[in-house]
């Protein structure tokens, strides 16, 4: 049986603007395939109420879990939880559990819960609130779509939070054989290979150093097995 998969949506502006470098898709990735989920599809959209909408329809319509990232602060153009109350076609307003929260934590800091923070109680008509124990401010969870915030600390922790929550399959392994000739040379015998193991994913990540070409193949699947007898394979076709 098939793993669950599942798919990110990165949502802002400073990411497409190159101004911030996204980071949480490769922690999200890393998490997921030690549970058993495969991330299959991540998507970048801009701060804009109809990209989103389409995106997160689009994604969560083909994957088992969405988990976003980015959208979810005090400012005007935080729109992300509007948004998908939109895409689920629900309410959205101050909940009573969020702002208790936000309350408690603006007091212990001696400051205010003005209008612009009270922005990050705003959650969507059935949805579930994801722990958030760096800066407070929840997430939230509805349907098969995990809302979390962008600031990689903050995304981290509430990954934490949600992945018990989610059914996992068979967690995804890899090994990796560094071979010193170029693509060109070992495409054949490596194309013949992927065929024999139709069940393992068989990449080829080229590089270059100091005039070497070179090439890490990298197997992954879940039947340790099988990966074990793909690499002894290929150790064969490409002894060092």
């Amino acid at each position: 049986m098939s793993n669950p998969t599942a798919a990110m949506l990165v949502i802002g502006d400073e990411i497409l603007s190159g101004r911030t470098r996204d980071a949480n898709m490769h922690y999200l990735a890393q998490e997921l395939a030690k549970h058993g989920v495969d991330l299959r599809e991540v998507r970048i959209v801009s701060d804009t109420r109809d990209a989103i909408v389409a995106a997160l329809n689009a994604l969560r319509a083909a994957h088992d879990y969405v988990v976003t990232s980015g959208g979810i602060g005090p400012t005007h153009d935080d729109i992300t939880a509007d948004c998908v109350a939109a895409s689920f076609g629900v309410g959205i307003d101050v909940r009573d559990d969020a702002r208790a929260l936000l309350q408690a934590h603006y007091d212990r800091q001696g400051s205010e819960l003005n209008a612009a923070r009270l922005r990050m109680a705003r959650i969507p008509d059935g949805a579930t609130l994801i722990d958030n124990p760096v800066s407070v401010a929840p997430g939230f969870t509805i349907g098969n779509v995990h809302v979390m915030a962008g600031v990689p600390a903050v995304f981290e922790a509430m990954v934490a939070s949600v992945l018990p929550t989610l059914t996992g399959g068979q967690p995804l392994l890899s090994q990796t054989l560094r071979i010193q000739r170029g693509e060109g040379d070992i495409a054949g015998p490596l194309g013949e290979l992927a065929q024999d193991f139709p069940d393992l994913s068989i990449g080829s990540y080229p590089y270059q150093k100091d005039g070497i070409y070179g090439a890490n193949i990298v197997i992954r699947g879940t039947d340790g097995a099988r990966i074990d007898a793909a690499m002894a394979r290929l150790s064969k076709l490409f002894p060092e």
